[in-house]
């Protein structure tokens, strides 16, 4: 049976008030209360925030972590919540935690982006993700495992370049992003995390770097898995956008001598064409490649061969 509209709305009325008052008198401290109880609440927050502190002070480290987390979770809107937070970091930070010190700033960063501690705890978040990172590059060389899975470490730099966007700091992380990912071997997010970053912060330090291994890294799958045309030319048009458009990095001459090496790879490759043809009996379609080898003249090598083949083909 349907109850009439007014009927509906008194019942949706009573089930709110229902909902802001189990809230507002939750015992669980992971749950936040209303702001609407200021004054009760306000003094209960810091009452736990002073238990906190006394555990800290006493070396009490756990405890201490536990506490603040409750104050800054449970009073977000008290005048100590923003102390509580940060300091949970920090404790978490110095105990060796560093996911949850992460996660911790992280939540800082989102609850209070006008605090006093603001930058310290960004500067903060952005140095251990970065030691993350580092240290998960250097073990996958080594062929060690990293302390944290690559899915975190990424998650800790994410939420660095998100935290301060068009800033030094988020190219950084987002550059570590690209070279975590191109160390573990996973080309494709590789590359678009380098592409991320000179598509967002193009004038960085970082993004000259960043596309030029974008071009490494397709010429290094035209060599291996993914041995295909397409991989030979966007590499080589990524090492032509690279040289436009940083036309003074460091990088440039290695770019020049990339270019020439794909170039003779192409003609390396329509000779092995040209030479497939013939022994499968299809010389006219050989004597396309050898033609196209003679006009393109990169390699000498190839060049006299090309011409014998089709003097011997009868040219």
């Amino acid at each position: 049976m349907l109850l009439p509209m007014h009927h509906w709305f008194i019942t949706w009325s009573y089930l709110s008030i229902a909902t802001l008052f189990f809230v507002a008198c939750s015992s669980d401290p992971e749950v936040p209360l209303l702001a609407g109880n200021t004054q009760t609440a306000s003094g209960e927050g810091e009452a736990l925030y002073q238990q906190a502190k006394q555990a800290d002070d006493a070396g009490k480290t756990d405890r201490a972590i536990k506490l603040y987390n409750q104050t800054a979770t449970r009073y977000p809107f008290v005048a100590s919540a923003a102390q509580a937070r940060f300091r949970q970091a920090q404790l978490l930070e110095q105990s060796g935690k560093t996911e949850l010190a992460a996660e911790a700033y992280s939540q800082y960063l989102d609850r209070f982006p006008g605090s006093g501690l603001y930058t310290t705890a960004l500067n903060r978040q952005a140095a251990m993700a970065q030691a993350a990172a580092d240290g998960d590059v250097k073990s996958s060389f080594l062929g060690l495992k990293s302390k944290l899975s690559l899915e975190k470490t990424v998650a800790m730099l994410g939420k660095v370049r998100d935290h301060a966007p068009k800033s030094p700091t988020a190219a950084k992380a987002q550059f570590s992003i690209g070279e975590l990912y191109q160390a573990k071997g996973k080309s494709t997010e590789a590359i678009a995390a380098f592409r991320q970053l000179v598509r967002d912060q193009p004038a960085s330090p970082e993004a000259p770097e960043a596309l030029f291994r974008v071009g490494i890294i397709l010429m290094e799958d035209s060599e291996h898995g993914n041995q295909n045309q397409a991989n030979v030319d966007l590499a080589r048009e990524t090492f032509n956008d690279y040289l436009i458009q940083y036309p003074s990095h460091s990088r440039n001459a290695e770019a020049h001598k990339r270019i020439s090496s794909l170039g003779g790879r192409d003609l390396q490759r329509s000779f092995d064409i040209a030479e497939f043809y013939l022994k499968t009996g299809k010389p006219e379609s050989a004597k396309v490649y050898y033609r196209d080898i003679i006009k393109r003249a990169g390699s000498e090598t190839l060049v006299a061969a090309s011409k014998a083949r089709l003097k011997e083909l009868g040219e």
